[in-house]
């Protein structure tokens, strides 16, 4: 250790050689004790070197620093969001190659026993089992522990509500008061797209013409800052068609904009939050059961299910790069498809005893 006294305090400076070969000087000063400087370096040796035995909370920054680079910004934030509430508080102080099976059973147990909903617990361990495979692949660490140690929570959430037609008209003609809200939620619901979709259309995205919408990005809040970026896939790239009355609401809004530039956001004044409000407002004033603002876009897809559009029709109108996440979660089979199969059951069981 090449730990010194520098004035009250200490300062540690040394050689070390990174994982290219390149040799660097390091120079750190401003440790309370000695001990303090030479665990510094100690951890940031182990650091450069990849070494296993380096704390978890060391072998994140390594991974963050890597991630940050191939990851969106808005999914770097919602893994480092899990990592620092969720896995340094448990995994923080202990060497990387010392976390095992039973260390992570009990981290396990313990968060199941605070009453997460199963996808949240089944997106935290999803986290550690991915930073656990990076070091496998990356780093030579033996083995993954998640492997071995199982799962928690469960990959599909409960069936999610939606709203007939009917009910959203109910709901539509409550808030038609405000044009604004009014036209944000016909575009929601006759379209599917995603909110953050939604709020960052702008003029230019609108084709009267041709009865279409250019999706290409989406507005969200990173860190208190509105900030638009590319959306949530490749796939969520598309052009999506309009029906007759959602192009016409559109068009009289447009039209109601004060000399609207091209690349002028359609609703430039609103928010998320505001739009959650407004659906609560409405909801109240309609009495139609309560969902929330993404149902919406789960209420376009079972409309289009019941109305016989395949799989693939659908995955690509909602952005979906593969088909079993529309199958999983949107083609489910509705109450008032039950209602169909057995009707047209009953006309098949007649037409048979009429038959004999």
């Amino acid at each position: 250790m090449s730990a010194t006294k520098d004035g009250k305090t200490w300062r540690c400076q040394f050689y070390y050689t990174d994982w290219q070969g390149t040799r660097h000087k390091k120079n750190k000063r401003g440790f309370k004790t000695k001990s303090e400087a030479e665990e510094w370096e100690r951890v940031f040796l182990l650091q450069k070197a990849g070494n296993m035995d380096m704390p978890f909370k060391q072998f994140w920054e390594l991974y963050k620093e890597d991630m940050s680079n191939r990851l969106r910004v808005t999914t770097m934030k919602n893994k480092e969001y899990i990592v620092k509430d969720k896995l340094l508080p448990y995994f923080g102080e202990i060497p990387l190659s010392e976390i095992s099976a039973p260390m992570i059973r009990r981290w396990q147990n313990e968060l199941m026993s605070k009453g997460f909903e199963p996808t949240y617990l089944k997106t935290i361990n999803n986290q550690l089992s991915a930073m656990m495979n990076y070091a496998v692949k990356y780093y030579d660490l033996k083995s993954n522990p998640c492997h071995k140690a199982g799962n928690m929570g469960k990959n599909k959430a409960a069936a999610m509500p939606y709203w007939t037609l009917d009910e959203f008209n109910e709901f539509a003609d409550a808030i038609i008061d405000k044009r604004a809200s009014w036209t944000m939620f016909n575009v929601l619901f006759w379209t599917g797209m995603r909110l953050g979709e939604m709020l960052a259309l702008t003029v230019k995205d609108i084709n009267i013409d041709e009865m279409s919408i250019n999706i290409d990005k989406s507005l969200t809040r990173i860190d208190g800052q509105l900030l638009i970026t590319p959306p949530k896939t490749e796939a969520s790239v598309r052009t999506i068609t309009m029906s007759d009355g959602l192009c016409d609401i559109l068009r009289d809004y447009i039209s109601s904009m004060y000399q609207p530039e091209e690349d002028d956001r359609l609703f430039s004044e609103y928010t998320k939050s505001y739009v959650e409000h407004e659906m609560i407002r409405g909801i109240k004033l309609s009495g139609v059961k309560k969902i929330h603002v993404h149902c919406l876009r789960h209420s376009h897809a079972s409309m289009l299910v019941q109305m016989g559009f395949n799989p693939i029709e659908i995955a690509a109108r909602l952005g979906h790069g593969k088909v079993t996440t529309t199958i999983e979660t949107y083609c489910h089979t509705s109450n008032d498809a039950q209602k169909n199969i057995a009707s047209r059951l009953s006309v098949a069981e007649k037409d048979g005893v009429d038959e004999e």
